[in-house]
């Protein structure tokens, strides 16, 4: 089967390597050059434009930064000659993508709205967690492919943004427990406990969630900061949830702080630095770090 893939960044070039390994013929584009030398050497047809890519497989997916870039996208890929599927995998939000789904339904092109969570990490081992919607033919073209990406495979609905609408829940959660705990943490830290063993002792009780559970151990008391994702991303996708919610009606008191505290993080020039470092600026108004033994 030949497939097209558009945007080899951290998580395209991952999502891509695993549909490679199910026996796809890759057909990919990205503008940096660089990023697709790797796929090249394992067979893959780099291509000059979205375009091409439309030109040459029946199925396309695209993992690209944001709204604008997957909309451009988009309208190439509707004036490709062979393209029937189109898997828009970016988190843009719902209404970036009802207007994708316009663009290339409007050519007789399928839409498979396709989020995934996970990071690159779960990207390469296929554990994601993969949030789809669409028409039901669209699906089950799709679903053999979905299943090489995750482990898991949510169909959430039939209409291109409802997977959106999910993906950007999750991240809420996501973003709010990353930020309380990194506050609950500096200020454990600011009243002399071990970073280390707070974690523990957490993990252990009713305060246990994904940041504590992983992020935070793998990212935050090692000193690395490299779980995987930018910052500005974690950002987006708190701005895209707090708009959806806008646009529904939907009181948000609590994610309206938590997003104050990301937009924070991104005012003081991190915003390509992990998501992991937003702790250095809570522990920078607090004057301790939240470290494991021999890390920096």
């Amino acid at each position: 089967m030949e497939l097209g893939f558009l945007g080899l960044g951290q998580m395209g070039s991952a999502i891509a390597e695993r549909l490679e390994q199910a026996g796809a013929t890759l057909h990919v584009f990205d503008p940096n050059a660089r990023a697709a030398e790797p796929f090249v050497t394992r067979g893959a047809v780099v291509h000059g434009s979205a375009r091409a890519v439309a030109d040459a497989a029946e199925i396309v997916f695209a993992c690209l930064p944001e709204s604008a870039v997957s909309e451009a996208v988009a309208r190439e890929v509707a004036a490709g000659g062979t393209v029937r599927t189109y898997v828009e995998m970016s988190t843009i939000g719902s209404p970036s993508m009802a207007r994708i789904a316009a663009t290339v339904g409007a050519r007789g092109i399928a839409l498979v709205d396709c989020p995934v969570s996970g990071g690159p990490k779960g990207a390469r081992a296929g554990t994601l967690s993969v949030m789809a919607a669409g028409a039901p033919d669209a699906l089950a073209t799709v679903r053999p492919w979905l299943a090489r990406i995750g482990r898991t495979v949510f169909e959430v609905g039939e209409r291109p943004g409802q997977a959106q609408l999910m993906k950007l829940v999750n991240n809420l959660i996501n973003a709010a427990n990353l930020a309380t705990a990194f506050e609950a943490l500096v200020l454990g830290a600011k009243g002399g406990l071990d970073a280390a063993q707070m974690v523990e002792v957490i993990n252990a009780s009713t305060g246990r969630n994904s940041a504590t559970t992983d992020k935070i151990p793998k990212a935050v008391l090692t000193g690395s900061f490299d779980y995987g994702a930018r910052l500005a991303t974690m950002y987006k996708d708190v701005a895209l949830g707090l708009a959806e919610a806008e646009a529904l009606g939907v009181p948000m008191w609590v994610m309206q702080q938590v997003g104050s505290l990301w937009r924070f993080g991104m005012s003081e020039g991190r915003a390509d630095e992990d998501f992991t470092a937003l702790i250095r600026v809570v522990e920078g108004w607090a004057g301790v770090k939240v470290r494991g033994a021999g890390a920096e």
